[in-house]
């Protein structure tokens, strides 16, 4: 268990690296001001930012998801697991179940983090920055706002994380089966990352107006008066002023970014997990083993970061 723990936390990294750059600007399109947009589409978007704040504007706010990165691998791993192992028997609907109780609990160090990450990539850039880095974010906010401000966002965090991890886990289970990702094969691993990536694109558009909903509130009082007294407000006001549209706003970039990091994590994961073990853990006709979510039998490792 510690070992698919160091390998899900490994990849998890790799998924970070590879994906912030996506992130960064799918969560500049989503809060930006339609009255005066500030970009015309995800390329401008990119270019912009490069342009204005160089490479390195796409890393801002990186500090956040690496420093909670740990936990939360640590949470999805520790929960799925025993969830599925709990509900005794490793079915679809059980997969589903087990992923969305992972989602859940995770939301504990998710939202905070997120709040963070997405104070850090909206902040001028240069000597008026607001915030130094995410503990100085999250600690600002704290001594103005108190708990309640650290965990803006919950709700709507809960509403996202739970039924996407479920649809993810179940998506992978359906897919792995479906693309006989049997050990010994070839072509296993290419067929893991596929079955990873397309599960990551899935789980996005099942809730991807709560993740607009989300970083609307998180972002809500950065510059100006704070707009939105909720979820159920912030979805008025947000159709009201630009209709059903807002709710898709930088999709483009979140799914660009979903498929390179459940494949850049099912990657590292693999590559962890079978040079750590090394042939003589490997019994002839036996792939990697499975995180402590696995059923038992020779099954190979899946990512633990959406």
């Amino acid at each position: 268990m510690a070992l698919d723990f160091l390998a899900g936390c490994a990849g998890g990294v790799a998924g970070v690296l590879v994906g912030h750059p996506f992130d960064t600007v799918k969560v500049r399109l989503q809060v930006q001001s339609m009255e005066k947009p500030q970009y015309r589409g995800t390329l401008h978007c990119f270019q912009a930012i490069i342009k204005q704040e160089s490479v390195l504007g796409l890393y801002r706010g990186l500090g956040s998801p690496l420093m909670g990165l740990t936990f939360i691998n640590a949470l999805v791993f520790g929960v799925q697991g025993n969830t599925l192992r709990a509900l005794g028997q490793d079915s679809p609907l059980n997969q589903f179940l087990a992923g969305a109780a992972a989602g859940t609990i995770q939301c504990v160090i998710c939202c905070p983090m997120e709040l963070a990450k997405t104070r850090l990539q909206l902040q001028d850039a240069g000597p008026a920055r607001t915030y130094r880095g995410p503990l100085d974010c999250l600690a600002q906010i704290y001594r103005q706002e108190g708990l309640r401000g650290v965990n803006r966002g919950m709700a709507s965090t809960l509403l996202r994380e739970t039924p996407s991890f479920g649809v993810y886990f179940l998506a992978y289970d359906v897919l792995t089966r479906a693309l006989g990702c049997e050990p010994g094969d070839r072509l296993v691993v290419p067929k893991l990352l596929l079955a990873g990536g397309t599960s990551g694109i899935l789980s996005w558009l099942s809730t991807y107006p709560v993740d607009v909903v989300k970083s609307r509130l998180q972002a809500d009082g950065l510059r100006g008066t704070p707009r939105y007294r909720g979820i159920v407000d912030c979805v008025r006001q947000s159709y009201q002023a630009e209709g059903w549209r807002v709710f898709t706003r930088g999709l483009a970039s979140t799914l660009l970014r979903a498929f390179p990091v459940n494949a850049a994590t099912f990657a590292t994961v693999t590559v962890v997990l079978t040079y750590a073990r090394g042939e003589e853990a490997q019994p002839e006709g036996e792939a990697v083993p499975t995180t402590s979510a696995a059923p038992a039998g020779p099954t190979l490792a899946q990512p633990s970061s959406l």
